[in-house]
């Protein structure tokens, strides 16, 4: 834990907004594992080799990506395989398409584990009685199946998903939204604790905001331009916590 700017945490937080993805639990490892159970199935159901597969697959998310811009559809794994298997010339193929997006999230789901510490920490700021909301990208289902699997929804007063704002985060309306329905006005005090520089800079272009950066093992090792505060683990961040929220 270090922090970058002390001042920033002068003041007692009214609510603390948190990400899930890449800072609750750890998405790389599980995603690797998701897309080479994608890949597998299409090698025995659809005689796909797995670097075409791959190939058609990062040129289907592309454009998707640029077709729809920062919005949650944009991160949608359906579209993306609709997309690789258009392009593999094997044309929609919804059913299909429906069955690789079902493996990639059902492995996914197995794979991934919150990270150490994690949990306690979202029940030490229940203590404390701050509000949380949680404020992710991607589309509410699946971000709602990820909480109720890791069985931490009950913790969150409010979640905000880039599906429901209508944009991702880095355009600042989600963080605005939360901020709504938690009852607050944007100029209170909140901390905002996550790993993108969407959490760092865009929370802070429209809130009164402290950043907490999560840095990730596959992230860079550098914190986003604007982070007031930086951690590898949640136990230092509880350690941290404890002190901060007495004071």
């Amino acid at each position: 834990m270090r922090l970058i700017a002390p001042a920033a945490f002068g003041e007692r937080p009214r609510a603390v907004l948190i990400d899930l993805d890449d800072t609750l639990y750890g998405y790389e490892g599980p995603h690797r594992a998701a897309m080479a159970a994608v890949r597998e199935k299409a090698r025995v159901s659809l005689n796909v080799r797995p670097d075409a597969f791959e190939d058609a697959f990062r040129s289907a998310r592309d454009a998707v990506k640029r077709r729809l811009g920062r919005t949650a559809s944009s991160h949608s794994r359906l579209l993306y395989f609709q997309g690789t298997l258009e392009a593999l010339g094997l044309n929609s193929q919804v059913a299909i398409a429906l069955d690789l997006e079902q493996t990639y999230w059902r492995t996914l789901l197995a794979r991934a584990r919150l990270l150490p510490g994690a949990e306690e920490t979202l029940i030490e700021l229940r203590a404390a009685g701050l509000p949380l909301a949680c404020v992710t990208d991607l589309t509410a289902q699946i971000q709602f199946r990820k909480l109720v699997y890791f069985e931490i929804d009950r913790y969150f007063d409010v979640v905000v998903t880039s599906e429901e704002a209508g944009v991702d985060k880095a355009g600042g309306v989600p963080f605005s939204l939360a901020m709504s329905k938690l009852g607050l006005d944007p100029r209170e005090r909140v901390w905002c604790i996550g790993d993108a520089e969407c959490d760092v800079e865009a929370s802070k272009e429209v809130l009164n905001v402290a950043t907490l950066q999560r840095l990730t093992e596959d992230g860079p090792c550098t914190p986003h331009a604007g982070a007031d505060a930086v951690f590898r683990k949640f136990s230092a961040l509880r350690v941290w916590l404890r002190g901060a929220l007495a004071a």
